[in-house]
């Protein structure tokens, strides 16, 4: 027991954590852009990134204005696959900056490993969730509670997946979310009818995260985070969660 316990601590990958807490999507965009290019040159690790935006519909590959039905939010296209959809406060976004090359995953399976850790953090709060085949995202029965889009570029990943903690709903009412009717999204909230604190989901989808992908998550080195975020006039427009990690 003890050999498999070394030798799984052996082959764990090292991995940065940043948790943006609370920031608007535009700048978050620059932000996921300035990473990959970052972690194309190895100049950085693996990268998960965490945040909850402002009101905001975004509009994949596949989408067009046809799908808003009332522009509630505002409006950005963007690289990710997929059709429309709505982030906003009390939605969990992550944002992982992977190197696909680098952990030997082709563009199906990084897809499936994010419905996996979506899946286990919805289960461990005691709600069966699953994934549907040609429906990207992670299913509570007939309802949708997370969404998954994503973008690659130099087989660097950004973009990524929504998990509804507890969101204003009426949002989605105001689009056809990936092409399908208003009211298929839920959220974990409604699911439970009760209140979800969102650190707790949070924490729980780090654990689940670091667990499929075999990652070892640590939080972004002070001196780097503050290059980064300075170069893409970030730092003075988010107060980062782990900020009490870092010395500015």
């Amino acid at each position: 027991m003890f050999d498999i316990c070394v030798t799984k601590c052996l082959v764990m990958r090292r991995g940065f954590l940043l948790d943006l807490g609370f920031c608007e999507y535009e700048p978050a965009w620059r932000l996921q852009l300035k990473l990959v290019e970052l972690r194309s040159s190895s100049a950085i690790l693996d990268t998960l990134l965490l945040v909850e935006h402002d009101h905001v519909f975004t509009l994949g590959r596949r989408a067009s204005m046809d799908d808003i039905i009332v522009a509630k939010a505002p409006v950005f296209r963007v690289e990710r696959g997929g059709g429309v959809t709505y982030h906003g406060p009390g939605q969990l976004v992550g944002y992982p900056i992977i190197d696909l090359s680098g952990m030997k995953l082709d563009i199906k399976h990084y897809v499936r490993k994010l419905e996996n850790v979506l899946v286990k953090t919805v289960r461990r709060f005691n709600v069966e969730a699953d994934i549907r085949e040609g429906y990207p995202g992670v299913w509570v029965g007939e309802k949708k509670i997370a969404s998954i889009g994503i973008a690659i570029r130099n087989w660097v990943t950004f973009h990524g997946f929504a998990l509804n903690v507890n969101p204003d709903m009426s949002y989605f009412r105001c689009i056809r979310p990936c092409n399908m009717e208003p009211d298929v999204m839920v959220s974990l909230m409604e699911v439970l009818e009760t209140p979800i604190k969102m650190e707790g989901v949070k924490e729980v989808l780090i654990k689940e995260f670091e667990t499929e992908f075999g990652m070892n998550l640590s939080y972004f080195p002070s001196d780097l985070w503050k290059t980064i975020s300075e170069s893409v006039d970030l730092l003075q427009k988010v107060k980062c969660k782990n900020a009490y990690k870092l010395s500015f």
